[in-house]
């Protein structure tokens, strides 16, 4: 069978390459692997870092999409997952360089070419400085608040939010009972247990949620450890203090596992190319237990 090529919109790197530190060559190298996975399209995430270093990597990627080719996924765009975060709900991310969600702190990173923006819906101020459902994607994450009005979709559903009470309204529960809200799921069998990736799948439409690897740099790798996010993370992803820092499988692992699993739906690939309303050429092939032909 055929589908469209794959669309990550939660990749921080792979390969031993992290888009945090990368230089251009490493971003090419990296487009031009991944797309050996069936991945057409990436969004290079940064993790939360200074705003000296968030602005210097947005210009190393954005150079890097002028110069790709052909034979690489395309750059379609950077998710800033970082610094208008919860310190509740940091996860791996380091909070001494979060900032206050402020518009001029906004403006210090803001950039046309991110188009996907993590943030703890609670700390909006009363006027947002951005536009919900414009080309650039709000998504809750790392967050305690159950507001989603602002919001365009939610960031790994489960992981780093407040999860589901019946007492209290909550990130998660916001987001399973909203029909209209994207919900990024990391479904590589540690983010999120089988059961919850099951009320998950009962509760959202099919069209509206989409699947991401969170993939680490050390992914592919063949490193034991290395640092991400000023942090030692080690081969299975998680650090020192065993925080899960993001996953080590790719995309098209992650859909075998799903279907393995009676669990993998493939209106999933579609919802990315809807979400952010982009075509990508091309067609990648799997077999009958959704094992990617290559």
């Amino acid at each position: 069978m055929k589908t469209r090529p794959l669309i990550e919109q939660h990749f921080h790197g792979c390969f031993g390459v992290d888009f945090n530190t990368a230089a251009v060559d490493d971003v090419l190298y990296t487009a031009k692997e991944i797309r050996k996975y069936g991945i057409g399209g990436i969004f290079p995430t940064l993790a939360t870092d200074s705003v000296e270093n968030i602005q210097r990597q947005i210009k190393v990627i954005k150079t890097a999409a002028e110069r790709q080719t052909s034979d690489m996924a395309r750059i379609l765009g950077i998710h800033l997952e970082g610094i208008f975060l919860n310190p509740l709900k940091k996860g791996i991310h380091d909070e001494k360089y979060f900032l206050p969600l402020t518009a001029q702190n906004f403006k210090l990173v803001e950039d046309d070419f991110i188009k996907i923006v993590t943030l703890a819906p609670e700390l909006l101020p009363p006027c947002p400085p951005f536009n919900k459902g414009g080309k650039l994607k709000i998504q809750a994450g790392h967050c305690v608040g159950a507001d989603l009005s602002a919001c365009d979709g939610v960031t790994h559903m489960f992981n780093a939010m407040a999860g589901i009470s019946h007492r209290q309204p909550s990130t998660a529960l916001s987001a399973l009972i909203n029909d209209g809200i994207y919900t990024e799921v990391i479904a590589d069998g540690v983010h999120v247990c089988d059961d919850a990736l099951k009320l998950i799948f009962k509760s959202k439409p099919a069209d509206k949620i989409i699947l991401v690897s969170d993939s680490l740099p050390i992914t592919r790798s063949g490193m034991e450890e290395m640092t991400f996010a000023g942090q030692k993370i080690y081969a299975d992803g998680r650090s020192k203090d065993g925080t899960i820092a993001g996953s080590v499988q790719l995309l098209p692992e992650i859909i075998k596992s799903l279907h393995a699993k009676g669990l993998f739906n493939p209106q999933f690939i579609e919802n990315p190319y809807n979400y952010h309303k982009i075509g990508l050429p091309g067609e990648i092939e799997w077999d009958e237990k959704w094992n990617l032909i290559c």
